[in-house]
């Protein structure tokens, strides 16, 4: 079936349908990874984002129900070059245009996938439309300068949480870089979890290193989570606009009141930047991929992170107790706070990857460092 794909800056594209058939709309956005496709249709982070895929052929491993990131596709829609036709890993359950077309998720295959992000790089990202069948590209353009901009978008509650719940480890989560047997043979850290849309292999890493894991609503009060008496909170990843989180910063403010070890990740430094006085800003085309450098200033090391994010922290607006900890090696920003006398950081790639690489586990040790000294 013929696909069509139309931005909001007078463009379209055509090709062909590559999952479900319809009609969405989104913020269309880039991922430089070359593998990893599941994990980026799963990540809540992209709810509201039509994802373009710049690896020429995406599909060729096909689908495993143990890898997903959440229960189902969160993107609005995904656009690939090529579509393989078949799944050649013994671990599938399914191919990719199956997967896709079972949860509805609107694709677009035969596009100029590198040509299309050389637009958005130099354009900025911008608001898209795919459609299936004969439909009048002019009327898609039209169609994609309505749809809602990502500024200004609470999408958290979209995909939060219904009610708190204790994390039950998959078969998985044991086997597989746990990095400190004897941790877990110790008394359990309890870690009470906002869930703003958070990656399953946040909470994964959590159980490997050792923690239990409470997961709240985004909108449950601070004073729900303290009630538990954890050993730290960890504000989780999520898509969207943080500025307008009321909500989510507010509850972040208390929990700086409390005293407790705080750990944020992406969506989750935002709030946390936000919460201690600093200001967040939205970049041209963001960072999503799993091979950006990072360095950490303290040590001079650089991390190759996994990094999906649109919006950053002003670093003209940091308060005098926040500490830059991290920067991007691409364009310098900021990848990392920590408080001066709190037991508070944050940064804004994801340590957990899925899909990238593990430089970053680190900072799990470190938040158990932070918890085991304050117990």
């Amino acid at each position: 079936m013929k696909a069509t794909l139309a931005l909001e800056n007078g463009t379209w594209y055509e090709g062909e349908s590559a999952g479900a058939a319809g009609e969405t709309g989104g913020e269309v956005v880039f991922n430089t990874a070359m593998t990893g496709y599941q994990e980026v249709l799963t990540d809540p982070s992209y709810a509201g984002q039509i994802v373009t895929m710049t690896c020429p052929e995406i599909g060729n491993y096909g689908i495993a129900d143990e890898d997903g990131e959440s229960r189902a596709p969160k993107v609005a829609g995904f656009i690939i070059r090529e579509q393989s036709p078949i799944a050649s890993s013994w671990r599938a359950d399914s191919t990719l245009r199956d997967y896709l077309g079972h949860h509805g998720i609107v694709a677009i295959s035969g596009v100029d996938t590198r040509a299309l992000t050389r637009v958005l790089r130099s354009t900025g990202v911008m608001r898209g439309i795919i459609a299936t069948g004969d439909v009048d590209p002019r009327r898609l353009v039209e169609a994609a300068r309505d749809v809602a901009p990502m500024e200004g978008s609470d999408l958290v509650r979209g995909v939060t949480c219904e009610a708190p719940f204790d994390w039950q480890p998959d078969k998985n989560t044991l086997d597989e870089f746990s990095p400190d047997p004897q941790r877990r043979a110790r008394r359990p850290l309890k870690v009470a979890a906002y869930d703003y849309g958070m990656k399953w292999n946040i909470l994964r890493r959590f159980t490997a290193h050792g923690c239990e894991v409470r997961v709240f609503p985004a909108e449950a009060p601070a004073a729900d989570l303290l009630a538990t008496g954890p050993d730290g909170v960890f504000l989780s990843n999520g898509p969207g606009d943080p500025s307008v989180l009321d909500y989510a910063i507010g509850n972040a403010r208390e929990l700086v009141k409390a005293d407790v070890p705080v750990f944020g990740i992406c969506l989750g430094h935002q709030i946390r930047s936000l919460a201690m006085g600093a200001d967040t800003y939205k970049l041209k085309f963001g960072h999503r991929g799993a091979n950006h450098p990072v360095k950490e200033l303290e040590t001079g090391k650089i991390e190759i992170t996994s990094q999906n994010h649109g919006f950053a922290v002003d670093p003209k607006s940091l308060p005098s107790d926040l500490k830059v900890t991290h920067v991007n090696l691409y364009d310098n920003t900021i990848e990392g706070l920590r408080h001066e006398t709190k037991p508070v950081f944050c940064v804004q790639y994801h340590p957990e990857a899925a899909p990238g690489p593990h430089d970053a586990d680190y900072l799990f040790r470190q938040f158990l460092d932070e918890m085991e000294q304050r117990a």
